[in-house]
């Protein structure tokens, strides 16, 4: 199943119990596998585009749009999105909403345990999961003009000194392809097998 078919799965409500989660589209795989492997049949879910990974300002329009049009549908509604760039407001709008979403800053961090995370405290190093290194030229090479640019390369990567590379599973196509993606950054290579993280911590104790 590729990402655009996982992007736009969205199970209608099934009966009483029942949880809808409004997911970002980059996490789609992800939560399908975990839903999957621990037969969370109680769980729907409906994603909004991965490409506002890129664009935090459209979150919480769209997701106010969704809980009010699902609203009723469902015994509650999880959003799994962290802050992801929103600046608090997307926190603001769920309590404003009355439901819950995921906690952490963004992907990144609930990926490798958020308090793991914030130990780090890595400030030099540029990460990418396993569905940004799938979809590396769409969501990051070409919408910053390296394709055009490659001079932007200094500009936009200079203060970085390596690429994370957040493995999710065990593929070692991806790996070679992360690896790759460093070298088109000009940045050193560190893979972590992270897992599901906080991800699965939260959907399996929902």
């Amino acid at each position: 199943m590729d990402d655009a078919t996982l992007v736009a799965t969205g199970l209608p409500p099934s009966g009483e119990g029942q949880i809808l989660l409004l997911a970002c589209g980059a996490l789609a795989r992800e939560i399908i596998a975990i839903k999957q492997a621990n037969n969370l049949t109680h769980l729907d879910l409906q994603c909004l585009p991965a490409i506002f990974h890129n664009h935090p300002e459209r979150i919480v329009p769209a997701l106010r749009t969704e809980v009010q049009k699902y609203r009723g549908k469902y015994d509650a509604i999880f959003v799994v999105y962290a802050d992801c760039g929103t600046g608090g407001l997307l926190e603001t709008a769920c309590a404003e909403l009355g439901v819950k979403m995921l906690e952490g800053p963004h992907c990144y961090s609930f990926f490798e345990g958020n308090d793991v995370f914030a130990a780090r405290d890595e400030m030099t190093a540029f990460y990418l999961t396993d569905f940004l290194v799938r979809q590396f030229d769409a969501f990051v090479w070409e919408p910053l003009g390296l394709g055009r640019h490659p001079e932007l390369r200094d500009m936009y990567f200079g203060n970085y000194d390596r690429l994370v590379y957040q493995a999710q599973t065990d593929d070692t196509a991806l790996t070679a392809k992360a690896r790759d993606c460093a070298d088109r950054l000009g940045l050193s290579f560190e893979r972590r097998f992270t897992g599901y993280g906080d991800l699965q911590t939260a959907l399996t104790a929902l």
